[in-house]
């Protein structure tokens, strides 16, 4: 959700979580396979520990909506949502992330794309957040997630955020804000850098793939590449 120019998530209420044989708790997402020696154990490490970062995030959205927003910045024109782990997943693989890029997601919430992107893809992942219980929240699943070393928040504007070396940006803003952050994008974004954004096109910008989700309640994901082609509709 957003208030006024800023926009922040809530934690989804929609976190899949199954549990295997054992006992041990893990996510439906895959981690990536990767051709690299010992990447069976790996696999099944990152599986069990973003198992583990999935109930930490359930137990934030459990705090309820008096513990997860802070007043000061409560939703005005829209309606506070988090992005479903399914489209979150779908996002990360449209960006086509790398080992080593810098990815941003902007109004991040409770943390999960930033987890998700250094967790599975070894990126160095900063979110930006203008709610100060909700950068804490997502600090705290960084930590516990063992990602300090690849994984940041920042609490403060994304419309002042340096973009400076974002190899990718993810964000689930509204359409209004995508046109304000537009010029700042094309400030700071690098030629062959990705813009994933959920649901709402950047106006302006003629997207290099739109991918729509299936289920009772279907999803758009737009995908951009700097520098992007103009939309003469817009």
């Amino acid at each position: 959700g957003f208030s006024g120019n800023r926009i922040y998530h809530q934690p989804s209420k929609r976190l899949v979580v199954l549990r295997d044989g054992d006992g041990l708790a893990y996510c439906k997402i895959k981690a990536q396979k990767r051709d690299t020696a010992g990447s069976g154990e790996r696999l099944g490490e990152l599986n069990m520990r973003w198992g583990s970062l999935i109930f930490a995030l359930a137990s934030l959205s459990a705090m309820g909506p008096a513990v997860a927003q802070d007043t000061r910045y409560s939703n005005k024109l829209a309606p506070y949502v988090g992005t479903p782990v399914r489209v979150m997943d779908r996002m990360l693989e449209l960006a086509n992330i790398k080992p080593g890029d810098t990815v941003f997601d902007l109004g991040c919430g409770d943390g999960r794309i930033v987890i998700a992107a250094a967790l599975r893809y070894r990126a160095k992942a900063i979110g930006v957040e203008i709610s100060p219980k909700l950068a804490s929240q997502a600090t705290a699943a960084i930590d516990k997630a063992g990602l300090n070393g690849r994984a940041r928040i920042i609490q403060g504007d994304l419309l002042e955020a340096d973009l400076t070396g974002a190899d990718v940006v993810t964000m689930y803003l509204a359409t209004q804000l995508n046109a304000q952050l537009r010029p700042r994008l094309e400030k700071y974004l690098h030629a062959g850098a990705r813009v994933v954004s959920h649901d709402y096109a950047v106006p302006g910008w003629k997207p290099t793939k739109i991918e729509r989700t299936e289920g009772k309640q279907p999803h758009v994901i737009y995908v951009y590449e700097m520098p992007p082609a103009k939309d003469p509709g817009d």
